[in-house]
């Protein structure tokens, strides 16, 4: 018997595990921290965050605005401006990102260590 009941965190259909969903895509978390210091175009975005194509940015932007964590501002201007910036919700992923980026600071070299050394052998039992 595993342990795990229903409502636990990170199974099914648990808001914890849809949160790791989202955060775990390759830009949304990059995205998000981009939009941290406040609104920001998309063109601004592209050269903030580097290698991320306008197609992939943009498809980022729409699902994390679906999940409430931006809002799209378009102001009726020629040329049109469109800006994004974070909802209240979306700003309560910078701290937990921020915790994330320290930590990945004072591991790196570690994690960089552990790849350089190769995969450990398995322990076989006979």
């Amino acid at each position: 018997m595993s342990g795990f009941g229903r409502g636990d965190p990170f199974l099914a259909d648990c808001p914890a595990r849809l949160a790791v969903e989202l955060i775990a895509d390759k830009w949304t978390v990059v995205v998000l921290y981009g939009l941290s210091k406040g609104p920001v175009r998309h063109g601004e975005l592209i050269e903030l965050i580097g290698g991320i194509s306008r197609k992939m940015l943009t498809q980022t932007l729409r699902r994390l605005q679906a999940h409430g964590l931006i809002r799209r501002r378009a102001y009726g201007e020629v040329p049109p401006r469109v800006e994004y910036e974070l909802t209240a919700l979306g700003a309560t992923l910078i701290d937990p990102i921020h915790v994330l980026t320290e930590r990945a600071r004072a591991n790196g070299d570690a994690v960089l260590d552990a790849l350089d050394a190769g995969p450990e052998p398995v322990a076989r039992k006979d």
